[in-house]
């Protein structure tokens, strides 16, 4: 199926209203994440917390923080669904301005990694989950963190590389 820019258009403004709701949503629960009185967060559980304070977090944090958490990731599946087919459809938008062959299908590829990127996710929302019951171990740790860092990388990419592309106004006639 090939859209008229104008439909990528329509699709990346749905994403984006589906994006900016949740995100509020999830910003309105994260000063509920506390353990021993002190806040963290899910970027630091998904980035820069080293395996024993995830390990420390997951298993010290108390009934009614896990509960809020758990519908954080739930919310997040929400966010997803928003996020990628929006990056996608930006990637989209930015390949039909741009001029350049190379830069169109870069573009095309980047919006179709986005499924990728959003497995990505899904899998990592998966260990998160795992974790709220089970004790994180560090084989499964490495692995968390690889696709961790493959989502935010092909999201990223797509994001910043289509974003110029998409802002820039159209020639006439096209």
């Amino acid at each position: 199926m090939i859209l008229s820019y104008k439909g990528w258009q329509t699709i990346f403004l749905i994403c984006l209203g589906l994006f900016a709701g949740t995100a509020f949503c999830m910003k309105w629960m994260e000063p509920d994440f506390l353990y021993k009185g002190t806040s963290f967060s899910i970027i630091g559980l998904e980035i820069s917390y080293p395996l024993e304070k995830v390990q420390e977090i997951l298993k010290g944090i108390d009934h009614e923080v896990q509960t809020t958490l758990s519908y954080h990731l739930y919310f997040d599946y929400a966010f997803m669904s928003g996020v990628y087919p929006g990056i996608a459809a930006l990637c989209m938008m930015g390949s039909q301005k741009s001029g350049s062959i190379i830069l169109k299908k870069a573009l095309i590829v980047l919006a179709l990694l986005q499924l990728v990127a959003f497995y990505c996710d899904i899998k990592e929302n998966g260990y998160l989950f795992k974790w709220l019951n089970d004790p994180v171990t560090e084989n499964e740790f490495q692995k968390y963190h690889i696709i961790v860092v493959i989502k935010w990388v092909i999201a990223l990419t797509g994001a910043l590389l289509a974003i110029p592309f998409a802002l820039r106004k159209r020639k006439q006639g096209s």
